[in-house]
This record gives C-alpha cells, sequence and structure tokens, in this order.
C-alpha cells in the first residue's frame, strides 16, 4: 500500500480468536475436588473427596457445575455419569465442617453459597444429555438431592439412601423437599425427611427411587444376591471372608450408557426437558424461597446447635431447645432475646441469658430495657 507516495507496511492479520465453545483436554490440575475422564461417549465425573466421604464443599460444587458445563458441550460425549470415589460414599452432601466453620459465622455467606450449589444441580438438570448416578456407596443429604437431579440410576447393593437434614439443624430444601414426593410418593417422602430413615438398595429399587440394583457385596468368591446390613457391615470390613466388589456395578452402568448411546442426541436432549417439567416446576417455585429462608435461619441456634454437635460427634442437644421453646415462647437466638441493658456502660442489646455485661462485666439487673423483668 502507498500513503502519499511512502510504501505503508499492510496490517499483519489478527490472529484467530480462540473458539469459546472450544472443549479443554482433560488434566488433573483444573480440578482439586473432581476427576473428570471422558472415554467412548461417556463423561465420568467423580466427586474425589473419600476421606471425608465424598462430601462437597464449596469448591467442590464449583468444580462439579464446571466439569458437568464441560462434558455437556463436548460432542464427543453422549451420556455422562455421576459417581463417588472409593465403596463406601457416592455422596453424603454439605461437608458440615465447612457449614459450621463458615457459614455458622457469616450466614449472610451462606446465601452465595446456595447460588452455587444451585448452580450444581441445575447443571445436572439442564446439561442436554442424560446423567446416570453411579451409586457406589451411601447417597445421603445433599447425596442425595445430586442423585434426584439425576435422570437414571445404578445402586450397589450395600448402599443406601437417606436425608438428614431436620437431625443436623437445617431442611432438605435443595432438591428433597421437592423432588421425592413426585419420586416415591408423599408419605415415603415425609417419611424420608422427618425421621430420617436410611432405605437399603433393594427397597428404594422398590420405590422407584433407584432404576436398578447391581451385587456388591461378595463372599469367598461368591456373590450375595441380597446382603443383610450384618454382611454389609462385614464387606465394608473386610471380614469373615465378605469384601465390597463394584464390577457388577461398573457393568450395569455401561451397559446403561451403551443403550442411551444408541438413541438419538437431540431427541435424548429433548426428551429430557420434557421429562424434566414437573421437577423444574417445583425446584423454581420453591428454591429461590428456600435460598433466602436457609441463609436465614444459619444465625439461630438449631444450626448452631446441629452443626456443632455433628463435628463433636455428640448428639445434639434438641431437648434443652424445645425446653426453651416451651419456656420463653421462641428459641431464635443463641443466648436469648437482645433485651437486656447495662446499667453501669449503659450498653444494650445483651441476650436475657447473660447475668454480667459482656462489655464492662458489671452484673445485669432483672429489668429489661423499658423497665419489665426479665422472666
Amino acid at each position: 500500500m502507498v500513503v502519499r507516495g511512502r510504501p505503508v507496511a499492510s496490517a499483519q492479520p489478527s490472529p484467530p480468536e480462540a473458539d469459546p465453545l472450544a472443549i479443554l483436554e482433560d488434566s488433573a490440575e483444573r480440578f482439586q475436588d473432581v476427576l473428570l475422564e471422558r472415554t467412548d461417549g461417556v463423561a465420568r465425573i467423580t466427586l474425589n473427596r473419600p476421606t471425608a466421604y465424598n462430601a462437597y464443599s464449596t469448591r467442590t460444587l464449583r468444580e462439579l457445575a464446571r466439569a458437568v458445563g464441560e462434558a455437556a458441550f463436548d460432542d464427543r460425549v453422549g451420556v455422562i455419569v455421576l459417581t463417588g470415589a472409593g465403596t463406601r460414599a457416592f455422596c453424603t452432601g454439605g461437608d458440615v465442617r465447612e457449614y459450621a466453620q463458615r457459614y455458622v459465622p457469616r450466614p449472610h455467606d451462606y446465601w452465595k453459597y446456595m447460588t452455587v450449589f444451585r448452580e450444581a444441580v441445575e447443571s445436572l438438570l439442564r446439561c442436554g444429555k442424560p446423567v446416570i448416578a453411579r451409586l457406589n456407596g451411601m447417597a445421603v443429604g445433599g447425596g442425595n438431592e445430586l442423585h434426584l437431579a439425576c435422570d437414571l440410576s445404578v445402586a450397589a447393593s450395600h448402599a443406601y439412601i437417606g436425608q438428614v437434614g431436620v437431625g443436623v439443624g437445617s431442611v432438605a430444601a435443595g432438591g428433597a423437599t421437592q423432588w421425592l414426593p413426585l419420586v416415591v410418593g408423599d408419605r415415603r417422602a415425609r417419611a424420608m425427611l422427618f425421621l430420617n430413615e436410611r432405605i437399603p438398595a433393594a427397597q428404594a429399587r422398590e420405590w422407584g427411587l433407584v432404576t436398578s440394583v447391581a451385587p456388591s457385596v461378595v463372599r469367598n468368591g461368591d456373590w450375595v444376591t441380597a446382603p443383610t446390613p450384618e454382611e454389609i457391615g462385614w464387606a465394608q470390613k473386610e471380614e469373615r471372608g465378605y469384601h465390597i466388589d463394584l464390577r457388577k456395578l461398573d457393568e450395569a452402568v455401561a451397559e446403561l450408557a451403551e443403550r442411551l448411546l444408541r438413541m438419538f442426541p437431540e431427541c435424548l436432549r429433548y426428551t429430557k426437558a420434557q421429562t424434566n417439567f414437573w421437577k423444574e416446576l417445583v425446584w423454581n417455585q420453591t428454591v429461590g424461597h428456600a435460598q433466602e429462608w436457609l441463609s436465614l435461619h444459619f444465625a439461630t441456634p438449631e444450626p448452631f446447635e446441629g452443626m456443632n454437635a455433628f463435628v463433636d460427634k455428640r448428639p445434639a442437644r434438641v431437648s434443652e431447645l424445645r425446653q426453651r421453646l416451651a419456656k420463653e415462647g421462641g428459641a431464635d437466638y443463641l443466648h436469648g432475646a437482645p433485651i437486656r441493658s447495662c446499667g453501669r456502660c449503659g450498653e444494650s442489646g445483651l441476650p436475657t441469658q447473660f447475668r454480667y455485661c459482656g462489655r464492662c462485666g458489671a452484673p445485669l439487673s432483672e429489668e429489661r430495657a423499658g423497665g419489665a423483668r426479665i422472666p
């Protein structure tokens, strides 16, 4: 090019932009709590925290959503399998230690946590591909909610399913209260949610809670078709010739995935979207409210006691909370309503159970702010 008699170098062509939808190759460095493997049209996502029974932390949930998103956009993948590491647990829900250490002191942050949790659950719901839950062990609490977000499930015969929310000071409103009535019926759902009953794999199949059950208990080289709770315990401890073997589970999952891969992918995608109607309806009607309520609830004594009892490995002091409720007409505050005031320093908003001022240490009178006596 010549401008006013002077040669001007032509502009160099810009390098091609990276495709924003490009699929990243699998790499262990990209995830800490999750494994993503893609083979023969199947993406296998493993919750990889076996020492914590595959309980998910906030980071785990973020990685799970990202892994599902990558599998959803990868046209080489037709089926997603979600599972846990090891033989003890598929997933045991949220990391209660993280709850106690992070979200009980900062309940405002629980709203943010619920946003991350919703992203993980909704990634499974809306990935456009069938998701098989491979239940390699117990699916408890939020672990069952992830399981319910999947389309199909195969359970090892030693696995069980259960909810724990009301026993640890929380509510299983991240999928269980919404979807269990759809899957197992109202009365069975209430029993699971109100009583935290464990549902063995065989019973879960009878209820329609899982698609199928694969043998996983072996004794002296022979498969045990209907293991008792005692035999499952021996197998998990590898006692009396028993042990856990997941080969049959893997065969059943592989067969199911192979059958799905023989179906037309876009028809599968739209069938999933249509079949999700009732799940999406009840989810969208309730989960936003649950997010707000749970965030507020985390500032009350119930989660404080429930989470700390779990971490301390002791029974929760539910009866004491109930006694306070009956005596005081409420148990909304950890140390009573903030209605005391100090006559010495003037500090106000002190809890009713305080006998001394938390600011100056002076004994408190039996009168609250305004002159009324403390009950």
